[in-house]
């Protein structure tokens, strides 16, 4: 074949190959291309990516964020404000894009949760919010360096939400019902820098054989006192550290709690026994230590995959799989839809992760004489915890070893029960919204400090409250005072955990001095303020202008 019809068949193929290629761009087109709420071709989004990528100057990628999360905690919340006042309307609350505004545009806001972009260097984030992104709604913000790079902080460190389950769910349910548990051990080789985390919290460490811990044994048992009948050859298990921590003897396949426990706070032993007549499972078990096992009425919370045919457990401690579900086909094949995520859960199940054993209930299947288990027996992550599990009922008006009359709780382990019925659980907050059980380095594994964490929701005169200019003037506390902490007011210590030493309450109700007149339940006033009368508190908030005078008399 001559050059010349080479090269007209060339053309020829060329020429039709450009028109086909201009056909299906215009039935594109016309078929919705260029409308903004129609999916983007494959093809379409990796070019964009690509361009996106190209654009960047080196320098941008290797720019470090001067602001460190550990240090500039209010430069987290600095940068929350500003996301709020420029990004929320796109990318949602959460950074999710879940918005009016973020659903009609193309391309869609980018998902900020993504772990692509949490791994997207400081120096990228920057460049784009300071330069925008040309034929997209991301606009250029001309701020001040320290005001982006506050806005890239809280970018790091946006609120946790749990998401509604996709397609996959009864998959992956079906997946985890057909899974053996493996042990936390077998995650760390994966998930290596979350394993050392969780490793060094309370939640891997409340129950420790003192054989291979001998420093978990707090008091020295070498002192002599009356409540002190054993020694610490009895000891099998040791269980707590913060507050309390008692003795559990093991006797053939069962363990038995010892009838003292040591008062960490105030350094103290202190007789421990269930009186008849308090916890509802009392009257099934003899009143003597040495007849209640720990297997019904502990153990199962305090490990993972407790066999109650067996009294077995896989490990001790709340282990990985306590929150994800048996591991072994994630071991096998690791991904995303083998192994359940409490954040990819609704807000229901993913706090019932949770509640499973920070509540006070009873199972379903009814007690009987030496087998009334208080533990959701049966459940594991990916069933439903109320198939097994019903919360502890409650009288309005009267005090009860669980309860106040308002039916706030009344001892410690019911944070499950205060929070159901807080609006924050019916917004769809959840337990990991606030905490991080991985570990963090704040008290009570907060995700940030206690009111960094509560201002990245709630600010001055924003819609959630508080309703004042500063949080100065809601508080009529010193900024800085612990009568200034939202959880002073919001959270106060009102539930008993051993002798005077309370636990936060987790409805986020502001308790009034006049509800502690008429119900006698404690109020945060007088919780700070023990040398004054409920009658001063009560004068004292009338004074406050700010507050509705039919709230502070109720």
């Amino acid at each position: 074949m001559s050059f010349g019809k080479r090269a007209a068949r060339i053309a020829i193929i060329g020429g039709v190959i450009f028109v086909l290629a201009i056909g299906a761009l215009y039935a594109y087109i016309v078929s919705g291309g260029l409308v903004a709420r129609q999916k983007p071709l494959a093809a379409e989004a990796i070019v964009t990516r690509w361009m996106l990528e190209v654009s960047l100057p080196k320098s941008a990628k290797t720019q470090t964020n001067p602001l460190l999360a550990d240090v500039h905690s209010q430069d987290i919340t600095a940068g929350g404000e500003l996301y709020k006042q420029k990004c929320e309307i796109c990318h949602g609350y959460d950074g999710g894009g879940e918005t009016q505004t973020g659903g009609g545009l193309y391309p869609p806001p980018l998902d900020l949760r993504t772990l692509r972009i949490q791994k997207t260097p400081d120096g990228v984030l920057f460049y784009f919010i300071r330069n925008g992104i040309r034929n997209t709604a991301m606009p250029g913000w001309q701020m001040p360096d320290q005001d982006i790079w506050r806005l890239v902080l809280f970018i790091r460190n946006l609120p946790k939400v749990a998401t509604p389950p996709g397609e996959a769910a009864l998959e992956l349910t079906k997946t985890v019902e057909s899974a053996k548990y493996v042990g936390s051990a077998a995650c760390e080789s994966c998930h290596r820098s979350t394993y050392e985390r969780w490793k060094k919290t309370r939640m891997a460490n409340v129950v420790r054989d003192p054989r291979e811990h001998p420093d978990a044994i707090i008091p020295d048992f070498s002192k002599p006192d009356p409540l002190l009948t054993f020694s610490k050859d009895d000891i099998a298990l040791v269980y707590g550290s913060k507050w309390k921590q008692r003795y559990f003897k093991r006797v053939g396949d069962d363990y038995f709690p010892l009838p003292a426990q040591w008062d960490v706070t105030h350094k103290v032993w202190r007789a421990y026994n269930v009186k008849p007549g308090t916890d509802w499972w009392t009257p099934y078990y003899p009143e003597d230590n040495m007849h209640r096992p720990t297997g019904p009425t502990c153990d199962g919370c305090h490990s993972v995959n407790y066999d109650v045919s067996t009294k077995k457990v896989t490990e001790w401690n709340v282990g990985c799989e306590k929150c994800h579900g048996p591991g072994s086909e994630h071991v096998k094949q690791p991904t995303s839809a083998n192994i359940i995520n409490p954040s990819r859960l609704n807000y229901v199940d993913a706090t019932d992760t949770c509640i499973q054993c920070h509540s006070q209930g009873q199972r379903l299947a009814p007690p009987s004489v030496g087998n009334a288990y208080d533990w959701p027996v049966g459940f594991h992550m990916g069933k439903r915890l109320d198939d097994f599990w019903k919360l502890e009922e409650h009288k309005l008006g009267e005090t009860t070893f669980t309860h106040f009359a308002d039916g706030t709780a009344h001892k410690n382990r019911m944070q499950g029960n205060d929070f159901v019925n807080s609006l924050m659980y019916a917004r769809g907050v959840t337990c990991f919204s606030c905490h991080d059980t991985h570990g963090t380095d704040n008290d009570a594994l907060l995700r940030k400090p206690t009111n960094v964490l509560c201002l990245d929701c709630h600010g001055p005169n924003s819609p959630n409250g508080p309703h004042a200019p500063t949080i100065e003037q809601h508080t009529h506390h010193k900024v800085g005072s612990q009568g200034s902490e939202c959880i002073a007011c919001h959270m106060p210590k009102i539930q008993q955990t051993i002798a005077d030493v309370n636990v936060r309450s987790h409805t986020f109700h502001f308790v009034t001095p006049a509800t502690t007149e008429a119900l006698k339940i404690p109020n945060a006033c007088n919780v700070c303020h023990s040398d004054k009368s409920t009658a001063w508190a009560t004068a004292a908030l009338k004074t406050w202008t700010d507050r509705s005078p039919w709230r502070i008399a109720e």
